[in-house]
């Protein structure tokens, strides 16, 4: 039996959410955007793999990284049995690779190519266990710097979300829940009053 491992790879930019897809540059598909992925190494564990991948890619790998779902073959893909994991990076601290072939580039969830290997599918599983996650654990911790306004954070919700936020019940909601917690410090804003900067209670998974 063939397994392959999907990343699905998700960061905010300019204030919209996007994935990373690879331009294959080899049939099937040739020419084709696609999820990051391939088969597993020898001795490889599938968690393996993926963590592999993460860092091949952006050149992370201490941040979120959840398995998604497992699928049965997808599109034109050799692979009998795909597992799709996704993870949350912050942008300013990916590298991507800079290779011509196989090219990396980010792509907002709003305006994507056509994708290989029925790749929509996981994309919009993955886009929904996001959402999701916003309202029971403390995810989007990958998503922003060590210290961040609530300005910075509400604006990652509303780029996963595709909506605007009410500003103070979103900073009532995430702050009761616990999550983050005032650092001290604060953060110039120009002729304005200086911002607090917050930190998350954790930097790891939590499930509230």
């Amino acid at each position: 039996m063939n397994i392959a491992v999907v990343v699905v790879i998700f960061t905010v930019r300019n204030g919209q959410l996007n994935v990373l897809l690879i331009e294959r540059a080899a049939e099937p598909c040739r020419g084709e955007w696609a999820l990051p992925g391939g088969a597993l190494r020898d001795g490889e564990s599938i968690h393996g793999a993926a963590v592999r991948k993460l860092a091949d890619e952006t050149g992370v790998s201490d941040v979120f990284l959840e398995q998604l779902y497992t699928f049965d073959r997808l599109g034109a893909g050799r692979a009998d049995i795909v597992v799709a994991y996704f993870a949350l990076v912050d942008v300013e601290r990916t590298r991507l690779r800079e290779d011509l072939e196989w090219r990396p580039a980010w792509h907002p969830i709003r305006n994507l190519p056509p994708l290989a290997f029925e790749n929509e599918r996981i994309l919009a599983l993955a886009e929904q266990r996001l959402r999701n996650k916003l309202e029971y654990t403390n995810v989007v911790y990958s998503l922003l710097p060590e210290r961040f306004t609530l300005t910075e954070m509400q604006g990652v919700y509303e780029a996963i979300l595709g909506e605007p936020i009410d500003k103070r019940n979103f900073r009532r909601r995430v702050v009761g829940l616990g999550i983050i917690r005032e650092t001290g410090q604060t953060r110039k804003r120009g002729a304005h009053r200086p911002a607090m900067l917050y930190e998350f209670t954790s930097r790891e998974p939590v499930t509230l």
